[in-house]
């Protein structure tokens, strides 16, 4: 399991009890909670809109809003992730971006989110504001400056470059693989 070559479709082929040791592992008490999270990835000194974006992650994952995140909560995570239909997952990113909870994501929010991915990744190929222009002058038709869920989905579905861009993007699987083998971030 610990080998750089793993994929994370071997990983996800694992059996449930595996997952659960690994999980019960990392968090003894059964839980996650965000201060956890953080420390298990490396993460402590970042700046404020990568910090609120490791927030926001977690906040998702929790479903029940107790402010942990269980097994159950961390395997439906994991397999949204890596298996889940495309519109799960435009659904969860979609949920991610809408910081504000207002069902509408406006190009503030997307750029917040796109600049902390990159601070995070240590990833600038691409300026957010480029990517946010892009996302909004192909997926915005009624330019309005806001985006609901409906024209996130259906204008990611139709146009390939900005669903590709989406995935690259949102690509958590460094994070997953840090705690899936339970080691630090090498970032």
């Amino acid at each position: 399991m610990g080998n750089h070559g793993s994929n994370l479709d071997d990983i996800l082929a694992e059996d449930m009890h595996h997952w659960y040791n690994k999980f019960m592992k990392e968090s003894p008490s059964g839980q996650i909670t965000l201060f956890e999270l953080k420390a298990m990835l490396g993460l402590q000194g970042m700046n404020e809109d990568a910090s609120s974006y490791v927030d926001q992650v977690f906040f998702t994952f929790d479903m029940d809003g107790d402010g942990y995140i269980d097994f159950v909560e961390y395997i439906a995570a994991v397999s949204l992730l890596l298996k889940g239909e495309i519109n799960q997952k435009l659904k969860w990113y979609f949920k991610l971006f809408d910081q504000d909870g207002n069902g509408k994501i406006d190009k503030d929010e997307l750029e917040t989110i796109f600049t902390a991915i990159q601070d995070i990744t240590r990833k600038h190929d691409v300026p957010p504001e480029e990517i946010v222009s892009l996302i909004y002058e192909r997926i915005d038709v009624n330019g309005e400056g806001e985006l609901t869920l409906e024209e996130f989905i259906s204008g990611a579905k139709e146009h390939e470059d900005i669903m590709e861009m989406l995935k690259k993007m949102m690509d958590l699987t460094p994070v997953l693989e840090i705690i899936v083998n339970g080691r630090l971030a090498k970032m």
